[in-house]
């Protein structure tokens, strides 16, 4: 019986000194007594007690007596060899440690034989320790507490992982936040299974789908959580809070925006992980915000889309910039017509594509050199801006008005023939009459030549011509030349 004793003793005390966490053997015998004369003494509310009297906890940790500890608690606290673990205890046990161990004699004072909670000890050469501790009164010792094993998960690895995960998330939060262009965090999950769904429900070509059911472009749209946005986009789109810009997210995703989320679908369903494009947003209060959207789902989640990085560049002021640019190289500014380049360009285009019949006004502002003159250059200025506000009233919308010249204007009017110019000319006279009721001085006179090509193969050119010449015809005429 002694040798079978002795081999499970040896046994047993193999498995404490080998274990893989630090264990403390450990007699709270001493603590026990003195908690059971504090309660003898009447003291019922520990809590109040040690916060009237702080250094009881101080005195408490001095009554608990370390019978063993294991080689792991060696290697954990950075000790030669026990003996130099239990003479430094001190320096393992000390600042945030005398917390822990208040909130440990609460659980201790009612009646709790077991219990764990997280802490900081401190290895001897003085690095910190986060620990996950778990306390119990061996079984046959609960009424004097003589023996408790304690064992120490040293959790430093994890806590310095988790504190570089939160400083990484709140560096990441910080660039979202501040970055410069508009950020959207969205979860698209729902969307993915809303196009898987459609796939296997036989949907092959997903532009004719949403072509013969538009009303499925709005559906997939709601199915876009919006997680969160930066500062930017509040500013961008004028809201308060990201409350109200939520609430108001019909009113920026509108009009133009069903055609252009159509073609981010149909990008989807290629299976497109990123893409590029522009578009237009409306702010809450309604203005157009031209923009730059670029769309990626972040790493990891590319299966599920749950998660999807969404960045809007406004680009309302380069898009004024490029229109104006436009506006310049095909319009005369004075006039507001269009200029001589895009005449030239657009007679190359109807030549070869029409419709027919065309015809030709060849038109002179009349009388401009002598009030230019008289009167000064600025007066002159005055009177083709009346021109010009005149021939874009008395012309359609498809008919194309230009200054080609100084006092000169040409008007091609595509599917419109020899009659029906004839009319436009008589309302366009009316019109001059009419404006000339209003500015009595200068009176405003053109002269007008008309021309008509009635079939692909007659020369514009020509045709131009044939008009230039009656527009002179008329101004020698009413003796103007």
């Amino acid at each position: 019986m002694s040798d079978n004793g002795g081999s499970i003793y040896s046994q047993q005390r193999g498995i404490f000194d080998n274990a893989p966490v630090s264990l403390w053997e450990e007699d709270y015998s001493q603590l026990k007594i003195f908690l059971d004369e504090l309660r003898a003494s009447g003291v019922d509310d520990l809590s109040a007690y040690l916060d009237q009297n702080p250094a009881v906890v101080f005195d408490c940790m001095r009554r608990v007596r370390v019978v063993d500890v294991n080689r792991k608690t060696l290697e954990m606290f950075k000790a030669r060899d026990k003996a130099h673990l239990l003479d430094n205890l001190g320096d393992v046990f000390r600042d945030e440690m005398r917390l822990h161990f208040r909130d440990e004699l609460l659980d201790m004072w009612q009646g709790k034989l077991a219990y764990d909670r997280e802490g900081v000890n401190y290895a001897l050469d003085g690095q910190a320790i986060f620990i996950h501790l778990f306390w119990s009164v061996f079984p046959g010792f609960e009424t004097n507490w003589e023996r408790v094993l304690v064992s120490l998960i040293d959790m430093t690895a994890r806590r310095q992982a988790e504190t570089r995960l939160q400083e990484s998330e709140s560096h990441f939060h910080g660039l979202f936040e501040n970055a410069p262009v508009s950020l959207w965090e969205e979860d698209y999950s729902d969307l993915k299974r809303y196009l898987d769904d459609l796939r296997f429900a036989g949907v092959e070509d997903l532009g004719s789908y949403l072509d013969s059911h538009p009303q499925e472009i709005d559906a997939a749209m709601r199915k876009i959580r919006v997680i969160d946005v930066n500062r930017k986009t509040l500013s961008l789109f004028g809201a308060k809070s990201k409350d109200e810009l939520l609430a108001g997210l019909p009113r920026v995703f509108r009009n133009g925006m069903r055609l252009h989320f159509r073609d981010e679908l149909v990008d989807m369903w290629s299976g497109c992980l990123a893409y590029e494009r522009e578009g237009i947003n409306y702010s809450l209060v309604g203005d157009p915000i031209d923009v730059q959207l670029h769309w990626m789902v972040y790493p990891g989640y590319e299966r599920t889309w749950e998660r999807v990085l969404v960045s809007l560049e406004d680009i309302t002021a380069r898009k004024r910039a490029e229109k104006y640019l436009q506006y310049l190289g095909t319009h005369d500014v004075l006039t507001g017509l269009y200029n001589r380049a895009y005449w030239d360009e657009t007679r190359r285009r109807l030549q070869s594509d029409g419709p027919f019949p065309l015809s030709v006004l060849e038109i002179d502002l009349d009388g401009l050199k002598e009030i230019n003159d008289s009167r000064g250059h600025a007066a002159g200025d005055d009177l083709l801006r009346r021109a010009g506000e005149i021939l874009q009233r008395a012309f359609r919308s498809q008919d194309v008005v230009a200054r080609i010249g100084g006092d000169e204007f040409s008007v091609f009017m595509p599917g419109v023939d020899a009659r029906e110019v004839e009319i436009k000319v008589t309302e366009l006279r009316k019109l001059i009459e009419f404006n000339n009721a209003f500015y009595p001085s200068p009176q405003l006179s053109m002269s007008i030549g008309m021309a008509t090509c009635t079939a692909p193969g007659m020369l514009l050119e020509e045709i131009e011509r044939l008009a230039d010449s009656r527009m002179y015809a008329e101004k020698r005429n009413r003796k103007l030349v």
